[in-house]
């Protein structure tokens, strides 16, 4: 999650499924050997799919009372009642569930997928370099993409007791299409057509014991929505996860009053390895020490979980000296999730909501003055999402699905609307946590990015900005609120067509950090009037199927787009509106 002028950097616990566990993790690269030749015997997956059985670890609380975006496990059948909300009734990406361990024997599975997305837009004006440069570069400079990835999911398990997993991503980036210009300072920039050859996101050991669950290695993070710790790992309507919190952890879960309590407590030592905002191998040391708490049971889940962070880079200066930039922050964050059936009607009404405040200090932002005085920048956001819904039960000789799905979301990240004043109020919720296709993914995200971008090119501005880093918002939401009404129509149970609409404004003045900082105005990202905060409307459409191609492969299609309408916030200096917005999506993955 992001506050500063840009998301807070602050990876996170996940949650207690089953046992005594919490959160899906990597570990050492030794081990990273083996798993890896373990890939041969079969399957990648996308986005992860670590946590599908019965002893998975407390990955995700929604998911543990059906309402989630992540599919787990599809646990439709052929009886007349549904216990508890499948997951993939609400959202069904095609995955293959990963079967429970045994407790007698040593096992080894893998899951997989290869993915393709091929992307065309409009093109996206965007914010001029301050200075004359030998090329145009008054937009994106990207209009088609062709991007993939391989993700490969290896785990080896004794009985039900040890467990071995690795996860990484081979091959990843775009393959073909045009690179983008002056965006380069955030990752996943485009800005190259080069090919990542690996990416290791989990490799770690995990022992059951009689008193809880022990986890040491890299591992990833989820809570709750996703606001602020998210996988990277929980498919949701509109959009695709990417990265994702990940740390190099030590973990403790258990149930303090028992195997079958619903009590569930974590308690974590972390050093990030990459979130939003650190990336240990470009020198951030990101500690923090983590405690969640959680009630889960099949109808209701809820909990907190209280994370402190210590971040520090060091940073090079222009006369030679060096310098430590600092960040501390302590995070409290609350998550809920229910599901019940409809009385009187074959449906299911869930929701889910997550409520989020930031608080701590950094001088990796400052003024002038507050370098000179020594005095820190005040740190105070906060952020919130709520979403509610209801699914209907089909059945038919194959089985149970949800053939209709109808939801809304509500949230809300606070704003800074004075860059200036000493406090950072601005609130980013995780890039992973996708609303819409364009608005907060496209639009913002680029538009912010060309602001890091540029704050931090030495060429135009003697030395890099302080909070440079801070400033894009990597497709996440922030300083807004919005309202996220979608459908889902299932007329089989392999086929989604799907609908949705994003309505959003401002939670203060629209400023543009960058133009205040090198200009001194108060002015929103397309040098207008930051006072007007309608940011549009968006609308979304899509269909996705899921082929069979045998009991361990399967074959996904779809496509999706939208077109947004920019509202006021976008207008520049002489009123004039950013053109309409479009963008369209086709995907292919194969998983196995």
């Amino acid at each position: 999650m992001a506050v500063c002028h840009s998301r807070v950097p602050v990876a996170i616990v996940q949650r207690l499924p089953y046992r005594l566990h919490v959160m899906s993790n990597r570990s050492s690269f030794a081990m990273f050997l083996t798993c890896a030749s373990l890939a041969a015997l079969g399957i990648s997956f996308p986005a992860g799919a670590a946590e599908e059985s019965k002893s998975a670890p407390m990955e995700s609380d929604s998911a543990a009372s059906g309402a989630t975006d992540s599919p787990r496990e599809d646990i439709s059948s052929k009886s007349s009642a549904v216990a508890t909300l499948p997951p993939t009734w609400l959202v069904d990406d095609g995955r293959i569930p990963v079967p429970a361990a045994t407790a007698e024997s040593l096992s080894v599975v893998a899951r997989g997928a290869l993915q393709m997305r091929f992307r065309t837009t409009s093109a996206l004006p965007l914010m001029a370099p301050l200075t004359p440069t030998e090329e145009a570069a008054d937009s994106l400079g990207q209009r088609h993409a062709l991007h993939q990835w391989l993700r490969i999911t290896p785990r080896i398990r004794y009985r039900d007791r040890i467990e071995l997993l690795a996860e990484l991503d081979l091959i990843r980036g775009m393959m073909i299409g045009q690179t983008t210009q002056w965006v380069d300072a955030v990752r996943d920039s485009d800005s190259t057509k080069e090919l990542e050859a690996a990416r290791l996101r989990q490799l770690y050991l995990q022992y059951m014991t009689p008193v809880g669950m022990f986890r040491i290695g890299q591992q990833t993070s989820h809570w709750g929505m996703g606001l602020v710790a998210n996988d990277g790992d929980h498919a949701t309507t509109f959009g695709d996860p990417r990265r994702g919190t990940i740390s190099e952890r030590l973990l403790f879960a258990t149930r303090p009053l028992g195997p079958s309590h619903p009590l569930e407590l974590a308690v974590a030592a972390d050093l990030v390895f990459e979130d939003a905002r650190a990336n240990l191998l470009e020198g951030d040391r990101a500690l923090q020490g983590v405690v969640a708490l959680r009630w889960r049971t099949p109808r209701l889940t809820l909990g907190v979980y209280s994370v402190t962070r210590n971040q520090r880079r060091l940073v090079n200066t222009s006369t030679q000296t060096q310098f430590n930039e600092l960040l501390r922050v302590h995070v409290i964050d609350a998550a809920l999730s229910f599901n019940a059936p409809v009385p009187g009607i074959d449906a299911f009404l869930f929701g889910d909501a997550e409520v989020a405040v930031a608080r701590g200090d950094t001088d990796a932002i400052r003024s002038i003055i507050q370098a000179a005085s020594g005095q820190r920048e005040r740190i105070a956001a906060q952020g919130a999402a709520a979403r509610i819904g209801v699914v209907r039960q089909a059945e038919n000789a194959d089985g149970k699905w949800g053939d209709f799905k109808l939801a809304i979301e509500w949230g809300y990240a606070s704003g800074d609307a004075d860059p200036g004043d000493g406090t950072s109020r601005r609130f980013t919720f995780n890039q992973n946590h996708n609303v819409g296709l364009i608005l907060f993914d496209h639009v913002m995200a680029w538009k912010t990015a060309r602001a890091a971008t540029l704050a931090a090119d030495a060429g135009l501005v003697g030395r890099a900005a302080a909070g440079s880093q801070f400033m894009s918002s990597d497709g996440g939401v922030f300083g807004s609120t919005y309202l996220y009404p979608t459908a889902v129509i299932r007329p089989r149970s392999w086929i989604d067509l799907k609908v949705g609409a994003v309505f959003a404004q401002t939670t203060s003045d629209f400023v543009d950090p960058l133009r205040y900082g090198a200009q001194g105005n108060f002015r929103n990202y397309d040098n207008g009037d930051p006072r007007k905060h309608d940011l549009g409307v968006e609308v979304d459409a899509g269909a996705d199927v899921r082929i069979p191609l045998g009991r361990a492969l399967r074959l996904t299609l779809g496509t999706e787009g939208g077109v947004f309408f920019p509202g006021g916030a976008f207008d520049d200096d002489t009123d004039k509106s950013l053109p309409l917005q479009y963008l369209v999506r086709g995907k292919m993955g194969l998983h196995y």
